[in-house]
């Protein structure tokens, strides 16, 4: 048995078809069905069944998973033990954030640290998801919520406020009431965050015209006219064309936590974005 062949494994357990498994490692379709059919044989056992939908595990192959990841999880903390004891500021650092987030805040302080430190390269991952750090998706990630991974270094950062917009000109609502008054919201996946709640309290008899789960769509429809939005103050007061309300109530804030995992405390790249992103950031 080829140890590599259990990363092509966990990569189609995981992503359900060879080619989204050949696309999150970088392979073609033939070679990673050429190595999956070579671990077959090598432990004696079909591991996945073949359906029209994609890749589904037998009974043997869901036995695998649990022992392939214990050894994914050991050859990551060996890359990581490693990579913890760089000292020369170059290599790859990949950060994790949602996107407005990216854009609004932490950019400046990125490009500030590219300017003194062009021999690494940043790497920003945008998404809804959380990405691992102990699978090394990410080495440094910016979260809403506390991190409960035990193996993660985390801090809170800096507390966000939140305000709500409507575009310049347009009559401002009553609080308390909202009747005929349109509203850009969360979606439904994240309608129970503090400010959606908030949003649909303060108004209650106003409609939403509009979801999304990105501060930026969100952003560019209450620039646009389509109705209030409540955006994070870095984003909403720098917007063009739109306007702060007070309903005499202010939108709930949000704290933001940076953590990396706990092996990569020593990595020299990463401490000084770090160093940089609190001295910039931090209250």
């Amino acid at each position: 048995m080829e140890w590599s062949d259990l990363r092509v494994f966990l990569a189609i357990a995981r992503e359900g078809t060879l080619g989204a498994a050949a696309r999150k490692l970088g392979q073609t379709q033939p070679t990673m069905g050429r190595r999956l059919r070579a671990l077959e044989e090598a432990v004696g056992h079909q591991l996945f069944q073949r359906t029209s939908d994609g890749f589904i595990l037998t009974d043997e192959g869901a036995a695998v998973v649990s022992h392939a990841e214990r050894m994914e999880e050991e050859a990551q903390a060996f890359q990581r033990q490693l990579a913890g004891q760089e000292q020369h500021l170059d290599g790859t650092l990949r950060i994790t954030a949602s996107g407005w987030f990216a854009s609004h805040v932490l950019t400046p302080v990125l490009a500030d640290f590219s300017g003194r430190h062009p021999r690494v390269t940043l790497e920003m991952l945008t998404d809804s998801r959380f990405f691992s750090l102990s699978r090394r998706e990410a080495d440094l990630a910016f979260r809403i919520q506390p991190f409960d991974e035990p193996d993660v270094v985390s801090r809170k950062l800096l507390h966000m406020p939140y305000g709500l917009y409507l575009r310049a000109g347009l009559a401002q609502p009553e609080a308390g009431d909202g009747a005929g008054a349109a509203l850009i919201s969360m979606d439904k996946a994240f309608g129970g965050m503090p400010d959606a709640v908030w949003l649909e309290r303060i108004l209650p008899n106003a409609r939403v015209v509009f979801r999304s789960n990105d501060r930026d769509v969100q952003a560019h429809m209450c620039a646009r006219g389509a109705g209030l939005a409540v955006l994070p103050r870095p984003l909403g007061d720098r917007l063009a064309g739109v306007e702060r309300i007070d309903l005499g109530e202010a939108p709930p804030g949000r704290d933001t936590w940076v953590g990396y995992h706990r092996d990569l405390r020593r990595l020299a790249r990463l401490r000084a974005l770090l160093d940089m992103v609190i001295a910039q950031l931090a209250n």
